[in-house]
């Protein structure tokens, strides 16, 4: 009697992404094929790829992968993160309104308020760990609730077993942005999500080398729906990178495993400083979602921010840094440093920017795999 294989860890299905799926070659290393199009057997036949934009085979082998890495039925790989929330986007109509994170990332609030509010899709902004927040800004239009958690800069937590609760009490669609955690860390659908965003430029990718966004639907149908959308629009990621995401994939778990492993020392060391105000991670006992992050996530990431003691100071250090580069994006192996305020919530309006306490003191960094002691090192000499 036949066996059914042992479900195997999530490490390792990660990196074994491709491995042997060329039937024809048995390659590890799955090719990339960059044909824009494909010859028919004869009239009405197909060898499961007619054009490129519809489907390709890097890039199926890789949207299968995400697919099961976020535990979902169906994966879909974008040429950004914003284009893959854009085609999300796409689903809902004039009239229609979501609930969003106020805590989120700049490129997000910037295309819903500049573009599709423009066709009639509205937003609501509210703290998504207040759950009595999030259910009394749902209106009789309101169709989804799109939650960051952590936040974007402030690291903010939300309650998914709760907000997911919530949705399916209300009907509506829950979307859950988890760039900051991927699917090691964090696996919203198992709280109710009905799809997951990545923005994989950022943790998948992990290089600063590659730009590409993922959307993962938990049901068959609704993946169905969020294809045609992205087959329609064409917002594809090419087979190139498609190959590079697998590849980047593969040490995606050691990657993570460091980024946490450092950043609980950079936040801990940072939060003794005299010169920084506050500090911003889930790790630290004393952040407000420190309870709910070991509930819900298998570690805390590589993501945090901080404030100092003045505009100024935020200004001298992003002059001094030597080894962290000042630089946007984040999620790399390389510490990147931003200033929020100017740069990636830059077309959040100043008014709303300081009632979130995103004001130009206050700085973000993305932790990276470099030797904590260096690390730690550069904060010092640029913080004196």
């Amino acid at each position: 009697m036949s066996q059914d294989k042992p479900q195997q860890a999530l490490e390792t299905r990660i990196l074994q992404i491709g491995v042997g799926r060329d039937e024809r070659t048995g390659a590890i290393s799955y090719p990339i094929y960059p044909s824009a199009t494909y010859r028919h057997p004869a009239v009405g036949e197909s060898t499961g790829f007619d054009y490129t934009r519809s489907g390709n085979p890097t890039r199926q082998i890789l949207e299968e992968g995400l697919a099961t890495l976020e535990g979902g039925a169906r994966g879909l790989t974008f040429g950004s993160g914003m284009a893959a929330l854009t085609t999300l986007f796409l689903h809902f109509s004039s009239g229609d309104h979501v609930v969003v994170s106020e805590d989120l990332y700049g490129g997000t609030y910037r295309v819903l308020d500049q573009v599709f509010a423009k066709f009639g899709l509205s937003a609501t902004y509210v703290d998504t760990s207040q759950t009595a927040a999030v259910a009394a800004a749902i209106t009789p239009q309101t169709k989804a609730l799109l939650v960051e958690t952590p936040g974007n800069p402030l690291l903010g937590i939300a309650d998914l077993q709760t907000l997911g609760e919530l949705c399916r009490s209300r009907g509506l669609l829950f979307l859950v942005d988890n760039t900051f955690l991927t699917p090691l860390l964090q696996r919203p659908l198992e709280f109710g999500a009905d799809v997951v965003i990545h923005s994989a430029t950022k943790y998948l990718g992990g290089h600063s080398d590659l730009c590409a966004g993922v959307l993962v639907a938990r049901e068959a149908a609704l993946g169905e729906r969020l294809y045609f959308l992205q087959n329609s629009t064409g917002a594809i990621l090419p087979p190139q990178d498609c190959w590079l995401l697998i590849r980047s994939l593969k040490t995606l778990s050691l990657r993570m495993e460091r980024h946490c492993a450092t950043a609980i020392k950079v936040a801990r060391w940072l939060k003794s400083h005299p010169k920084v105000t506050a500090v911003y991670y889930p790790g630290l006992e004393d952040h407000p979602g420190h309870q709910l992050s070991k509930q819900q996530t298998r570690g805390f990431g590589g993501m945090l921010s901080f404030r100092v003691e003045s505009d100024e100071l935020a200004r001298a250090v992003l002059k001094k840094l030597q080894l962290i580069s000042f630089a946007e994006s984040l999620g790399g192996v390389e510490s990147l440093m931003t200033l929020p305020a100017v740069q990636t919530h830059g077309d959040v309006p100043p008014a709303e920017r300081e009632r979130l306490g995103i004001c130009e003191s206050l700085l973000r960094l993305s932790v990276g795999i470099e030797a904590v002691d260096d690390i730690i090192a550069d904060l010092e000499q640029a913080l004196e």
